[in-house]
């Protein structure tokens, strides 16, 4: 069965284009001297981690405890959640652990006292790694604050807590403008952590950095002991718009019809819409009418026509220039590359693997829920 015979919306998945990439990023982390630990939501599968970690059953790195379990139980057996901890899911967490590692994070003294609690109740330890902001703004402790330090003083010091080394991540990067400034952006991401390591006279802790567009773009990874991408598995239109890959290197694309045809508006309207491709704006700081994903005829090949709005099933596209639309007719498949692969992938409950040629090879199901 050929890809464009598939019901609409699909989210289809280039597995050869998968392959590529992931081996791309073992191959660097390999002549980097650096442990892989790859994140695995941007597709929640098994069969996307496995290429990811090229054998064995981990290291991984997971954003909600769904997919921990997921993972666990189907045998991956060395797991960091890299999220700050809510302690009420501690429970759930000792089950896990019964079957795998599981390692945590903590960015603030309450956590770190609110697992020591549960550990001394239980007559156990967790292994934790102190999130560092490095520059995003989102998550994690300010490196220059005695705060901080203090707080991974009092891990290093705990009965409760196996202090396994500072984690980041370079969300930031996303924002740049250019190749050099996400490369300047990768080297003070590690930077940041070998300053907080010595000003804390912690030399022997480890460093786990990652993030999409600077593990892409490094020829090796600079000053740590672990790297954690995850979006490089697929890519998307965000990370080629970037700078981050090549076009052809995306290995993802939704699959619509054609369901309203408006010449005199120089408008169709598909049956995607934002349950179907998410509403990410994409790289608006770079294009402020990027619009929502990069319109492509069935074969892949970009089209003078944008994505411009969506409802919860429909999507709007205009014409780039006059009859822009002319040749499209009702039921016209078309292939969008997602503005964010991650949010768009979590709208389905099944992928569509297909060749180079588009023959539908199998089907990868992922992971469900928090």
């Amino acid at each position: 069965m050929h890809l464009t015979e598939a019901a609409t919306p699909s989210f289809l998945v280039d597995r050869a284009r998968v392959e590529r990439n992931c081996a791309r990023m073992l191959a660097k982390a390999k002549d980097s001297k650096v442990r892989l630990r790859p994140h695995v939501k941007t597709h929640k599968t098994i069969e996307g981690a496995r290429l990811q970690v090229g054998a064995g059953k981990g290291p991984i790195t997971v954003s909600t405890l769904a997919e921990a379990e997921f993972f666990a139980e189907a045998g991956f057996d060395d797991i960091t959640w890299a999220l700050p901890l809510d302690p009420a899911k501690l429970d759930r967490i000792d089950a896990l652990g019964r079957s795998t590692r599981i390692q945590l994070l903590i960015d603030h003294a309450q956590t770190a006292a609110a697992i020591e609690e549960h550990a001394h109740a239980k007559g156990t330890r967790y292994e934790v790694w102190l999130k560092i902001d490095s520059g995003a703004r989102r998550a994690g402790v300010n490196p220059e604050s005695a705060d901080a330090i203090e707080l991974a003083k009092r891990i290093a010091a705990s009965q409760s807590l196996d202090f396994r080394g500072l984690l980041t991540h370079a969300g930031h990067s996303y924002q740049a403008r250019t190749r050099e400034e996400i490369l300047r952006i990768a080297e003070e991401e590690a930077a940041v952590l070998s300053r907080f390591r010595q000003r804390a006279g912690m030399e022997g802790i480890e460093r786990s950095i990652g993030s999409t567009p600077t593990a892409s773009l490094v020829e090796r990874f600079p000053e740590c002991e672990e790297a954690r991408p995850g979006n490089y598995v697929f890519f998307d239109a965000f990370q080629a718009t970037l700078g981050s890959c090549s076009l052809d290197d995306v290995a993802v694309s939704v699959l619509v019809s054609v369901i309203g045809l408006y010449p005199e508006q120089n408008k169709v309207i598909v049956d995607g819409g934002a349950l179907a491709m998410s509403k990410d704006g994409g790289p608006t700081h770079l294009d402020p009418d990027f619009g929502f994903g990069i319109v492509c005829d069935a074969a892949l090949g970009p089209l003078p026509l944008k994505l411009v709005s969506m409802s919860q099933e429909h999507g709007q596209i205009l014409g780039a220039g006059e009859r822009s639309v002319a040749r499209l007719s009702i039921g016209t498949k078309l292939r969008i590359i997602p503005n964010h692969s991650c949010l768009t992938a979590a709208m389905y409950d099944r992928y569509l693997v297909h060749d180079p040629g588009g023959r539908l090879l199998e089907e990868w199901r992922p992971a469900r829920g928090w």
